[in-house]
């Protein structure tokens, strides 16, 4: 999840939003921080940088 903080500053917001959300749900639903979907999470975000 720091990663994924540290990448913030270069996502658009609505990207940002849709991240915190889907993980804020995760969280919601018993998961944990270092599960696999955080990660997923932070590839995606990391994949999003490299297409702009």
């Amino acid at each position: 999840m720091q990663e994924i903080l540290e990448l913030s500053n270069q996502l658009p917001l609505e990207v940002l939003q849709d991240i915190n959300q889907r993980i804020g749900d995760w969280l919601a639903m018993d998961g944990k921080d270092d599960d696999p979907y955080i990660e997923q999470q932070l590839r995606f975000a990391k994949r999003f940088i490299v297409s702009q």
